[in-house]
Parts: C-alpha cells; structure tokens; sequence
C-alpha cells in the first residue's frame, strides 16, 4: 500500500500530465485552425509564438508522469543480467544520479525564468510573458526529484518491478 507521499506524488503527477494534455490537445487545435485559416490568407497572429510556450508546458509538466509509468527507454536486457541486489544497487544509483541532475536543471530553469521576469521578456509578436513557463517547467524538475524518490523507496520495499 502505498505512502501518504506515494499518493501525493501520483496525485500531482497525474495532475501536472493533465495540464500537458491539455497543452498538447490546444497545439493540435491552433495548429490545424491556422494552417486551415492561411489558405484563406488570415492566420492566426503568434501561433508560432503559441504553440513553442505549450511546448515547454507538454515536455515540462509530461516528465514526471512518464517516469512514473516508467514509460522511458531503459536497457532491460542489461539489467537482466545482474542479481535482484545489484539491480537495487544499480537503479537507486542512477535514481540518485537524476535527482543531482534534475535540481540542477531545475535550478537553471528557474535562474532563468527570474531572468526573464526581470529583464521583462515577452514573445515578440503577442507579447506573452516567457517566465511562468520557465517557473513551471522548473517546479516540474523538482517534482521529478521526488518521483525519483518514491522510485528508490519502491526499490528497497522490493515492489519496483
């Protein structure tokens, strides 16, 4: 049975993916609407613009979810080689390795989300403020650490694979 923290993760990991379905359905709908209006010769203004700041949203908040699924490319025929022990060695090392990385990326993300809000940095043609998305994608970053997490304690209770 899972933790109180297990749930909470798996809740909010849900939650974020929902926000990148959604993000990833409104890329499709003005991307087909636009192409579809330009061969009327009226486009929508800033799709380009649109469509690049959902993009972040769809890969940044979509991360934590695959992980969770475990719906990332992994070299199970590597792995099948070691014991039940040193498969638990191994996956909460590299667990351990991608929560370094991630709050590294995290950090940088954020860095530079206060970069953009400072600096005032907009798209250029709409004008859409670039920093909540860095502070977003950031946030999801650290949530990834705690995936990570829940990961290396499904690992040691023998109930990861």
């Amino acid at each position: 049975m899972p933790s109180r923290f297990e749930n909470l993760i798996i809740v909010v990991s849900k939650f974020l993916n929902i926000i990148a379905g959604i993000a990833l359905t409104v890329m499709m709908f003005l991307t087909v609407i636009d192409v579809a209006l330009r061969a009327f010769g009226a486009p929508i203004i800033g799709t380009y613009e649109i469509v690049a700041l959902l993009l972040a949203l769809v890969i940044g908040f979509g991360i934590p979810q695959v992980s969770m699924d475990r719906g990332h490319v992994y070299m199970e025929i590597l792995l099948n080689l070691f014991s039940k022990r040193n498969k638990a060695i191994l996956n909460t090392t590299t667990r351990i390795i991608c929560i370094f990385l991630f709050i590294l990326i995290g950090y940088n993300v954020v860095s530079v989300g206060n970069e953009f809000r400072m600096s005032g940095e907009v798209s250029p043609t709409i004008k859409l403020p670039f920093f909540p998305m860095a502070y977003g994608v950031g946030v999801c970053c650290f949530i990834e650490c705690f995936v990570f997490i829940v990961d290396i304690l499904k690992i040691w209770r023998g109930k990861y694979e």
